[in-house]
This record gives C-alpha cells, structure tokens and sequence, in this order.
C-alpha cells in the first residue's frame, strides 16, 4: 500500500490532520504539506503503548496513534480538539510542534478547519484505521480506557465490571448517591471518582423516561450530563461556554449511538471528562487566583517576547502589584518565571526535536543564540549543545 497516498485520501475525507513516521523520521504529515516545511515529528511520546492507543500533550490537545504491524510506519492522527481552538491551545501547538512564527496566521486559520472530535468519535477512527491496515478489530471502549488510564488509574477489570453491573441492573442508586457523583466531579479528583464508580455504580436507569429501551438510555444520558456540567462542572470551576459546548457536544455524539452498551461507555468517559476538566481549573495551595492566571499565561506564550507589561495587561493590574505578588508568592519574580518557562521548554526541543541552536534561540524569543546559551548553561551547567548529546542518547 502506497501509506503516503492513504494519509492524503484520509485527510481530504475526514479534515483530521495525519502524520506518517517510519520509526522516528517523518515521512509525511498534513500540515507539512500544506505549509511546506518538513513533516512534524514532535508528538507525544508513543514508545511501549498498545496499538492503536489514545495520547494527550495536554489534556486538550490529543492525538491517536496506529502502528502498521509487520513494518516500522506509524501513523498520527491529530492534533484533535474536543472544543472549538482557543488563543492558549493555539500557542500550546505552536510550542508543542516548533512551528516557525512566519507561519503563525496560516497554522491559526488551519486549526480553526479541524473538525472538533470526541474521545469516542477518535477510538472510531482508530478502530477502523486498525482493521484497514491492520485487519484486526480494535475494542472501543479499551482504547477509551487507556486514554483515561494515567489519569483515573484504573484496569480494564474496573471498566467492564462497571459497564456489566450497569446491563444487569445489579446496582443500587439513591438521589444521595448521586449527589456523591457530582460532588468528585465538581472537586474535580479522577481517581476518587473512579473508586466511588467502583464501589458504588449509578443505576441511573431507575428514572422512567422513554417506552423503549434504547430511548430510554438516551433520555437518562442527556439528564445525566446536563446534571453533571450544571452542577458538578460549572460549580467546579470549568468555564461556562466550555461547558455548554461539551455538554452538546455529548449529547450529540449519544444522539447517534444504537446500542445500550455504546450509551454506557460514552456516559463513562463523559463523567471522567468533565471531572478532569474540574481538577484543571483548581489553583495550587498557597497561590492566588491572579498569580496562577499569570503563570498559565506565561507558559502559553513562551514563543514570545513576553513583557511584566503583557503579564500585567493579561488580569488587569499594574506591574508593581505582579512584581509584589509574585515575590511574596512564590519567592522570585516575574522575569525569573519566564526565563524558567522558556529555558524548559528548550529542554524539551533539545531532546524531542532536531532543531538547531539558532531555531529553538529565535523560537523562545531570546536577543541572540549567545544569550540563550550563557541563560542556559547558568541555569543547568551544561551547554544546550551538551544536554543535547546527554538526553538523546538515553
């Protein structure tokens, strides 16, 4: 098979960006063709996963990955977005792939063109992938359970003992129960939540909706997650346009399922959602709301020439005042954060990419490459050429 050619046809059918690798060396991807630089090789770290599995660089940007068994290509499907693109995924994209600034309007306008996807509609597109070129089936809600295993830590006992209590109706809901669900949610902690759907699953189905079963199932679902994002996201935290636009985007993707057990497993990963969605918005211990908004921004713009001006601008307050807090905070200041920001960032393209000195120095925004160097070599006492040599080689 021309694998090449394939990715072509798939993109112009789906609109979802494809990437292929022969081992670590990219041989295509949609986004360099479209932009003519060289096809992207800076994903998430795929090495010893199952096949075909679901990967995060952060938890709203993921990508699904398919090895072509009997042969060293892999293919990439991503970046996906399960929201519409906003200004912070976009510059965590463009740091994640060291995309070069020049091209910056053409890759916003790109992004804004991938259709925005499910976790489930994406174990579809993996699953038929893994028959296609592998012809084998590939169990959904498996693939669906690795995407969550890091998080949740869970085994796949967890997941389908869950899934046959809820078909055989051997569970025991009262109204206080479900109230528990919404609270993990709105604290926004997986793994309790994983043990409380473990030790005590929903029977959700107890309300009487619909006549027919499959009806029914829906009905309870779209109840489910409006009740989830009402009063277990929002109250969490998670932002309110975000969580409108999850919840429709859930009960659209129920709308189309035909089975039971299908509904089962998307309302699984839809309360493993929203309560990850809950935990992202919790401020550390010890830091105010506007320093932690301030160090998000700083770490989405490190491609930048970040300025204590923008970071101030950014919650609106005067530069003495992010000056102050940050010291009384988190005991250095603002110029110090952003240096830390950048120059971790450039461990990370010094490792994961073969970008030149002189590339990854005017991607961060530094006034020369001898500058970025003696910031470098002070902060980790090596060279970036010597943590290069030290990091790829193990």
């Amino acid at each position: 098979m021309d694998y090449i050619d394939f990715c072509k046809k798939y993109y112009a059918t789906t609109k979802i960006p494809i990437s292929l690798l022969l081992g670590t060396a990219g041989k295509y991807s949609t986004i360099g063709e479209l932009f003519s630089v060289e096809p992207l090789t800076d994903y998430p770290v795929l090495a010893g996963g199952p096949n075909p599995s679901i990967h995060f660089y952060s938890s709203e940007i993921i990508y699904g990955c398919i090895c072509i068994e009997e042969t060293d290509y892999v293919i990439i499907l991503g970046p996906i977005f399960e929201c519409p693109v906003t200004p912070s995924q976009i510059n965590l994209f463009m740091q994640e792939s060291a995309v070069p600034a020049a091209y910056r309007e053409q890759i916003v306008e790109f992004l804004y063109t991938i259709p925005t996807t499910s976790r489930l509609h994406l174990a579809r597109h993996l699953s038929l992938l893994h028959l296609i070129l592998n012809r084998k089936n590939a169990d959904i809600p498996e693939i669906l359970e690795i995407s969550f295993g890091n998080t949740v830590n869970r085994n796949s006992h967890n997941v389908k003992q869950f899934i046959e209590n809820k078909e055989n109706e051997e569970l025991h809901s009262t109204h206080y129960m479900e109230l528990e669900l919404y609270e993990h949610i709105r604290n926004g902690n997986p793994k309790k939540l994983a043990d409380f759907l473990k030790s005590t699953p929903l029977n959700l189905n107890e309300k009487k909706l619909a006549k027919s079963p499959l009806r029914q199932a829906k009905n309870i679902f779209i109840s489910t997650v409006t009740n989830v994002g009402m009063i277990g996201a929002i109250p969490g935290g998670v932002d309110v346009e975000r969580t409108y636009h999850l919840m429709d985007m859930y009960i659209q993707e129920c709308e189309q399922l035909q089975t039971l057990k299908e509904i089962n497993d998307l309302q699984y990963q839809m309360l493993f959602d929203f309560c990850e969605k809950a935990g992202e918005t919790h401020i550390p211990s010890g830091i105010s709301a506007d320093i932690y908004a301030c160090m998000n921004y700083i770490r989405s713009h490190t491609n930048e020439a970040i300025r204590l001006e923008d970071v101030a601008a950014h919650i609106d307050r005067s530069t003495s005042f992010i000056a102050k807090k940050f010291k009384s905070e988190l005991g250095f200041n603002p110029g110090a954060y952003i240096s830390r920001c950048k120059l971790e960032e450039a461990k990370s393209l010094l490792t994961f990419t073969e970008k030149s000195l002189t590339e990854i120095s005017n991607y961060l925004c530094y006034s020369s490459q001898a500058h970025f160097q003696t910031a470098f070599k002070k902060k980790y006492g090596m060279t970036p050429r010597q943590y290069r040599n030290k990091t790829q080689q193990i």
